[in-house]
């Protein structure tokens, strides 16, 4: 699949994602994400919460997306990803807004969870860049992305922020419905780093072409946090940067699997940290304790998606 054939028919016999759906969404069907033929948006704003080099001084562009490939049960935002809250907009609404956020003097236009809009994003990105948007586009998803759309897109992302959540795939089945997670994860991370090759910054520290990718440590699996840094050491070295999260809540449905119903301690946090030292990572962010809190969850309530206009339109 290449740039130039990856258009709406890929909504028709839709295999965006790994699970492969084969739906027809420009029919109306929906397969295992969710998601139909239009783009569902449920907040957009300045988001200061990114690491530094995506939010610089006046926050990211963010764009939520609502609808997810993965089901993890510890979701912080399920209420759009899981419950398909949010507000559908056309493509030409979503090119307005991209270039909204560069009017306020955004850092970066920060594009979360948006594999499954990827036809529609891409179309909307190629409107906005002709009305001269210039902004480093980031492409901010769960990781488990099929490298074959990586490759398709790459063209027209500037910056890869994926996750990369499990190693094992006992806990990518029990936590996220996804036992192939670290397989599809891995390749679709090589195609990245291939795509976009070592890290550029800007004098003033934002990321303007890279691989940035997070891990979120969970309770109970700090080992299983040390391999993935060992994997991910191994085979890009420094060609990526890493942002080690320890913000994890125990949030919609974690108390389902045994252990998740806590937050992280201290101690699991910084053997990961210390792990990372230990192996030579330098290119790595790291929290405060204090980001582990629900207060960071981000309001899903129509912000900045809707033009400004009086009616009835509102989040379902």
């Amino acid at each position: 699949m290449s740039l130039e054939t990856f258009s709406m028919d890929a909504l028709e016999h839709c295999m965006l994602c790994p699970r492969r759906c084969g739906v027809n969404r420009l029919a109306g069907e929906r397969g295992y994400c969710g998601a139909g033929r239009l783009v569902r948006a449920a907040l957009v704003f300045l988001h200061l919460w990114e690491e530094p080099c995506i939010a610089g001084k006046n926050g990211a562009g963010t764009v939520f997306f609502s609808y997810c490939s993965l089901r993890c049960l510890f979701c912080q935002n399920a209420v759009i990803s899981h419950e398909e809250n949010g507000i559908d907009v056309t493509e030409e609404r979503l090119a307005e807004i991209f270039l909204e956020q560069q009017a306020q003097g955004a850092a970066t236009l920060d594009l979360v969870t948006p594999t499954h809009f990827a036809p529609q994003i891409l179309a909307a990105l190629r409107m906005a860049k002709k009305r001269g948007m210039t902004l480093p586009v980031v492409w901010n998803s769960s990781g488990y992305e099929r490298a074959e759309i990586i490759d398709a897109i790459a063209e027209e992302i500037d910056v890869f922020l994926p996750d990369l959540k499990y190693f094992d795939e006992k806990s990518a089945a029990e936590c996220s419905d996804a036992r192939d997670c670290f397989s599809y994860a891995s390749a679709a991370i090589e195609a990245m780093v291939k795509a976009k090759g070592s890290p550029v910054l800007r004098e003033d520290g934002i990321l303007q072409s890279g691989v940035l990718v997070r891990h979120l440590i969970l309770p109970g699996k700090r080992k299983e946090s040390m391999k993935l840094l060992d994997w991910l050491w191994e085979t890009f070295g420094d060609k990526i940067m890493l942002s080690l999260m320890g913000q994890y809540t125990p949030m919609y449905r974690a108390s389902e699997v045994k252990g998740l119903n806590r937050k992280l301690t201290t101690f699991e946090y910084q053997s990961v940290v210390d792990h990372a030292l230990s192996l030579g990572i330098t290119r790595c962010y790291v929290q405060e304790r204090g980001a582990a809190s629900e207060e960071f969850v981000p309001k899903f309530d129509g912000t900045g998606v809707l033009a400004c206009k009086s009616g009835a339109d509102s989040l379902e």
